[in-house]
């Protein structure tokens, strides 16, 4: 597969200080080859590619193998090097495709995340495992403990025997780099697992959760949280610009507009889902074309999505169970 020719020809520009009224700047440069922006992960000192391969869209049934090898592959060779992936996307198959992407020298190219859903010592330890097992390799760049949804979640990980014994302790054995948490369902969950690593004196090196046009306007996590993370020197990891897809079904914006507005946020990272190589060329183009917006671009997008967004009926993830994975199967959790 070839280079396409939008991305040989990368503005500078596009990697330009992030700078909106309400966030501190957050610097990104853009590689004149690949046209991807780099930001540094909160305090980690590492630097990753602004937009990150999703995980569970390449280990989907619609897509063949050797054809989900090719597109993480290509991310890479383009300059994408964020990797998200979790133990249980697709029963293990989005690891096991990956780890098979990776080998003949792609691990090299690639800061690889994956997440556990283990809230017990045990369970965490065994799932850290049998993820690494999978991805063929002896450690991750970020571990995250997947799907922090419930008020109880961060009551379970830091208890005596929970799952961050298991998770220090892989990380002192190196398996572990970096460690972070992930939800989607309420910004009050999020907060409230970052008060308890207060309270234990843990400070996470990222964060995920769902930052898109619509989020502003219903239980928002860019209002919420994401000044908490600013603060703290935490990574920002964004996903669901698209709300999967709901916000396009929407009919109120359109991919770029998604995209360029998820950039617009001091994110470390927007975690796209990538399923055929136009989804990753439009990747690329939005990295490429990306400008800081000023306020009134971003009142304005906002604006197209107020009344769409007030009550959450394009973002299912806050407002139903469909998307939780270990409400659909507690075993996950130990």
């Amino acid at each position: 597969m070839q280079r396409r020719d939008f991305i040989k020809t990368a503005s500078t520009a596009a990697g330009m200080a992030v700078s909106t009224s309400i966030f501190p700047s957050l610097a990104g440069a853009a590689d004149a080859s690949s046209g991807m922006i780099y930001r540094m992960l909160g305090s980690t000192g590492e630097k990753v590619s602004a937009l990150g391969l999703g995980g569970y869209h390449i280990g989907k049934s619609q897509l063949s193998e050797d054809e989900s090898i090719r597109l993480i592959r290509t991310a890479l060779d383009w300059g994408m090097n964020f990797l998200d992936n979790c133990w249980d996307y697709n029963n293990g198959v989005s690891e096991v495709r990956m780890g098979k992407a990776l080998q003949d020298g792609y691990r090299q190219k690639a800061f690889l995340m994956t997440k556990i859903d283990g809230r017990t010592k045990d369970s965490a330890a065994q799932q850290i495992d049998e993820s690494l097992r999978r991805l063929q390799t002896d450690r991750v760049d970020l571990m995250q403990f997947h799907e922090v949804i419930r008020l109880e979640d961060p009551d379970r990980i830091f208890a005596e025997g929970g799952a961050m014994e298991a998770m220090l302790a892989a990380k002192q054995a190196g398996k572990v780099r970096y460690i972070g948490f992930t939800g989607h369902k309420d910004p009050v969950v999020h907060l409230r697992m970052l008060e308890m690593a207060k309270a234990h004196n843990f400070h996470f090196d990222a964060v995920q959760m769902p930052l898109n046009v619509m989020d502003v306007h219903f239980r928002s996590f860019e209002q919420q949280v994401v000044p908490v993370l600013v603060r703290e020197k935490i990574g920002i990891l964004g996903m669901k610009a698209f709300g999967d897809p709901y916000i396009l079904n929407s009919k109120t914006v359109e991919p770029l507009d998604c995209l360029h507005y998820c950039l617009n946020l001091p994110v470390s990272v927007q975690i796209t889902g990538i399923d055929s190589t136009q989804i990753l060329d439009q990747a690329f183009e939005a990295a490429k074309t990306f400008k800081p917006m000023s306020q009134q671009q971003v009142a304005a997008l906002r604006e197209k999505t107020r009344q769409a967004a007030a009550v959450g009926k394009f973002e299912l993830y806050k407002t139903t169970n469909h998307y939780d994975g270990t409400a659909h199967n507690p075993s996950y959790l130990g």
